[in-house]
């Protein structure tokens, strides 16, 4: 996409901020991608019950301002050499709030949280959602239009808004008032910051926001009136939806004491996907960060799956709509972190050399499934386990079966990649926390048998986040320009490569094994809250 050069100053700069899981971060980019200035802070998650996890939004708009603040103090640089504004956010998170007060009626109501979890496995096995779905197939078998195929096998997720808005409309009666009295806006994070930075005078998210939310058709590029419809969900609560490059109005002055032009919104994977440079067709990028994420780039029309991979729009940038087909498996990385709370290790760091220091680990099997099992398997009601314990088990054991946990469920994701979209990969990126563990990495490139490029800054959703506000305002020219801004770091290249860009690699007898007891294990898991309910 090439756009319109306005002719910048040398000295001036892109502002990009990555609101994830467990981070704020922001960062201050030259014209050459260079990393100038950088702050971040913590995200406080609070668990006001047992599966309840939400985030204080108030708390959140003030991190957000510090970090923005601190970065541009480290990059030593001024607020008026700021161009644009880039944000990236975790998606799925959201709250509600007054239109009139700016005053939330609740905490945001993150996507790891499992309150509706009993609504969402009641819907999903009830006579409406049989019917819907039966109708589905018949009017997909007549026009053989593929939004009805993907109707036809639609299951509800936990990690989808839907579920979670609708236990709020029935649990906050302020809430229910303000929608009645049609004063209530309902946003993700992205939407509540916007709101928030222009002093509402702003109420949008894009399209890679949208549709993450669940309640998105990304046929029809619009929310989906059908889902509203069925679950009786407000559409008059619901922001516009605006391109991903776009001009969502500009900072209000007495914030950062400048304006700045807030010119695109992305959602963290597709702006990772867009950070390392994925543009074409076949283009594929692995995250792993507190989950795991597979993302293939499906070009312009969506996906329709029938093993739960998702179809996402990745970016919209004028005409151009590009989609993504993603695969996640939600609970990878925050098991890393559990396990350093539990005093297996005391740095992350560790883990690679305690991983390689054993020939293997001993049988046990870990299955890291704190918020249920994504696709394939696609159950919410599985839990978390270590499974194969002996009286010869040690640390080093256990830190190896959750390290081998991850490359294990990359493999599962990458593997229904391949099943369901018949595109052959033309290469494949990985970013996030975990890739900087050398055995994650060796194992999963061995275990799917392609090289995997690891890029020198492994966070690269502010990376994708200033490229996509950098281009809306000429501040670079295109994405050739973007591809060669773009470096690797180290690539990792596995013992046995696939034969074809369209299969896996032949496990070796070492891992044959233990990818079979792994997968017993994942069985073993499934229906555990539902049957102890």
């Amino acid at each position: 996409m090439a756009t319109q050069r306005n002719g910048f100053k040398k000295e001036s700069f892109i502002l990009s901020v990555d609101v994830g899981t467990t981070t704020i971060r922001c960062n201050v980019f030259d014209k050459g991608a260079k990393i100038l200035g950088t702050c971040s802070s913590k995200v406080v998650l609070l668990y006001p019950e047992p599966g309840l996890v939400e985030l204080d939004p108030e708390e959140l708009f003030n991190g957000f301002i510090a970090v923005v603040k601190g970065a541009v103090q480290d990059a030593g640089v001024k607020m008026s050499q700021i161009v644009s504004l880039g944000i990236a956010t975790q998606r799925g998170t959201f709250t509600t709030w007054d239109r009139t007060t700016g005053r939330p009626f609740h905490n945001f109501i993150s996507y790891q949280d499992l309150r509706a979890i009993e609504s969402v496995t009641s819907w999903n096995g009830s006579y409406t959602m049989k019917a819907v779905q039966g109708a589905m197939r018949l009017l997909y078998l007549v026009s053989r239009q593929k939004r009805f195929l993907a109707a036809s096998v639609l299951v509800f997720s936990p990690q989808h808004v839907t579920f979670r808005l609708l236990w709020a409309l029935t649990h906050y009666k302020q809430l229910r008032q303000a929608v009645a009295e049609d004063t209530c806006c309902f946003g993700t994070i992205d939407t509540w910051l916007i709101f928030k930075l222009t002093k509402g005078e702003v109420h949008a998210t894009d399209y890679s926001n949208a549709s993450s939310t669940g309640m998105f058709d990304p046929y029809q590029m619009c929310w989906s009136g059908l889902l509203c419809s069925m679950l009786s969900l407000p559409f008059s609560i619901l922001p516009k939806v605006e391109d991903t490059i776009h001009s969502f109005g500009s900072t209000h002055s007495s914030i950062f004491g400048v304006s700045i032009p807030i010119m695109a919104l992305i959602a963290d994977q597709q702006a990772a996907m867009y950070g390392e440079c994925c543009f074409d067709v076949g283009n594929v990028n692995i995250t792993m960060g507190t989950g795991a994420f597979v993302d293939i780039n499906t070009g312009s029309k969506p996906h329709t799956s029938v093993a739960g991979l998702y179809p996402l729009v990745g970016w919209k940038i004028g005409e151009e709509v590009v989609y993504l087909a993603e695969g996640n498996a939600a609970d990878t990385g925050t098991a890393i972190k559990w396990a350093q709370g539990l005093e297996l290790f005391s740095d992350v760091q560790e883990t690679s050399a305690m991983a390689y220091s054993v020939a293997d680990s001993d049988g046990v099997c870990f299955v890291p499934s704190f918020s249920g099992l994504q696709a394939p398997l696609n159950d919410p009601t599985a839990c978390a386990s270590f499974m194969g314990l002996k009286p010869s088990t040690n640390k080093c054991h256990l830190v190896r079966a959750i390290l081998e946990s991850v490359a294990f469920s990359v493999r599962q994701l990458y593997q229904t990649m391949l099943r369901e979209t018949c595109i052959p990969v033309t290469k494949i990126r990985v970013d996030g926390g975990v890739c900087t563990n050398d055995f994650v990495m060796q194992l999963t490139t061995d275990l799917i048998g392609r090289k995997l490029a690891r890029p020198i800054h492994h966070e690269m959703s502010c990376l994708g986040a200033a490229f996509v506000a950098g281009l809306g305002v000429g501040f670079w020219k295109d994405e050739e320009e973007l591809k060669r801004l773009h470096t690797t770091d180290q690539m990792f290249v596995p013992r046995q490569a696939a034969q074809s860009s369209t299969e896996l690699a032949v496990v070796s007898a070492e891992y044959e094994a233990v990818l079979r007891s792994w997968e017993k294990a994942l069985q073993c898991s499934m229906g555990w809250y539902s049957s102890r309910a």
